[in-house]
């Protein structure tokens, strides 16, 4: 390796050392700032929902008491088709923008470890993915997450 590849190494890793300290520092004043919430403590039982998924799902989420129920919650979160049918036939494309980004981020996320660690989220990807595809076997997990941290959060 030349010279100045390797000062670009390590240039670019210093860079990454300091970005990963200042990142440390703010997990940490956000988990401070939240840790004594009881939601965030309900939040940490779900298995996927860790740390900086639980901060997430807390703050973007607000008041839990907002959605009359679980499929309001999961719509909210982006996990629900927004097809519109009738009689068998498509009636507009849908509003696919409406909801909250960050929430469905967090529970995709939550739904890829739950489906790598869990045995029953994982017997259930592969049979979904088995009739549809990948895809959309983890926005159904995402979708089951939303809806159990609803119930979980509602009635505490």
């Amino acid at each position: 390796m030349d010279s100045y590849t390797l000062q670009a190494v390590q240039s670019g890793l210093a860079v990454y050392h300091a970005m990963q300290a200042e990142i440390d520092v703010l997990e940490q004043s956000a988990h401070h700032a939240v840790k004594l919430s009881k939601e965030f403590e309900i939040l940490q039982t779900i298995r996927g929902i860790e740390k900086i998924l639980g901060l997430t799902i807390m703050l973007e989420t607000g008041d839990i008491h907002r959605f009359a129920s679980a499929g309001k919650f999961a719509s909210y979160c982006r996990c629900v088709d927004s097809l519109r049918t009738s009689n068998g036939k498509k009636k507009g494309s849908g509003n696919v923008k409406a909801g909250n980004s960050y929430l469905s981020w967090a529970f995709s996320e939550a739904s890829h470890f739950a489906v790598r660690y869990e045995a029953l989220a994982q017997r259930f990807y592969e049979r979904k993915k088995a009739r549809t595809n990948g895809i959309i076997a983890i926005r159904a997990i995402a979708r089951k997450l939303a809806r159990a941290s609803w119930m979980m959060l509602k009635h505490q």
